[in-house]
């Protein structure tokens, strides 16, 4: 595997931004299961506003967060609505990225918490200061740190 993830991460970023701002407009605007089964009971018109029966979606409040700029999809404020959901799919996917990068960046820096050398191979402690995983009863190398150290299995020459 390449050790620089760069070209990877940057392309998965273009198919997210390209999905996003382009493809997301092409989704279906009919409502979902759970809305549909919400609406079990009731008689809706063409603008599927409710004008008779009785359903759960009658009880429905606007959440608290339906007056922010990027509410219902879009972008408040554009009034070409292809644009308004290009524009609120690109920015969300640009901060989702932007916080879980800087996550996945912290959770990088931080390094062990006692300050003990470890194996960069598979993150375990390792044994003395020169870094060489130990038999804890005889403190010989064991493993593959005993070939890379020179070390021969005994009544061997």
């Amino acid at each position: 595997m390449s050790k620089r993830p760069w070209p990877f991460i940057l392309g998965g970023l273009l198919v997210a931004l390209l999905l996003a701002g382009v493809v997301s407009n092409y989704a279906s605007s009919h409502p979902d299961g759970l809305d549909s089964s919400l609406l079990k009971g009731c008689t809706v018109n063409a603008e599927d506003e409710i004008t008779g029966g009785s359903c759960p979606a009658q009880q429905a409040k606007d959440h608290e967060l339906a007056d922010s700029p990027l509410a219902d999809y879009g972008v408040r404020g554009v009034g070409n609505g292809f644009l308004s959901t290009g524009i609120s799919g690109v920015l969300g996917v640009l901060l989702t990225f932007a916080l879980g990068g800087g996550l996945f960046w912290l959770a990088r820096r931080r390094g062990p918490a006692n300050g003990a050398p470890t194996d960069p191979a598979n993150g375990a402690p390792t044994g003395p200061a020169n870094g060489v995983p130990t038999d804890p009863a005889g403190g010989a190398p064991t493993g593959s740190a005993a070939r890379d150290a020179g070390a021969r299995p005994a009544g061997t020459r």
